[in-house]
């Protein structure tokens, strides 16, 4: 169950890695020179539509990892023996006596 848990770590972090760059190559709608005269011209070897389909399909499926990635880290440190408690070391609070009526 560790080597399972640090495998996962392993592909959770390359994955962080990878999303953090993919999201920064992306440039954002009309960002470059030519978008502000209304040119559709680009810089990017694929053409402007395609490196925009593949740089947003490697982002989608990078994301996807991510959120599978994590939840599968959280069930996993769950079922290990190493559960605990944010609340293990508290006091409870204390109980106060209703106020007395007026009668």
């Amino acid at each position: 169950m560790q080597i399972l848990f640090y495998f996962v770590i392993a592909v959770h972090i390359i994955v962080c890695l990878f999303l953090i760059g993919v999201v920064l190559i992306q440039q954002g709608r009309s960002a470059d020179l030519a978008g502000a005269f209304g040119g559709q011209g680009s810089q990017t070897a694929f053409g402007p539509r395609a490196a925009a389909n593949v740089l947003t399909r490697l982002t989608t499926w990078s994301a996807v990892i991510f959120m599978v990635t994590s939840l599968s880290l959280t069930i996993l440190y769950e079922r290990s023996n190493h559960t605990h408690s944010v609340l293990e070391g508290s006091k409870p609070a204390p109980v106060s006596a209703p106020a007395k009526s007026g009668k």
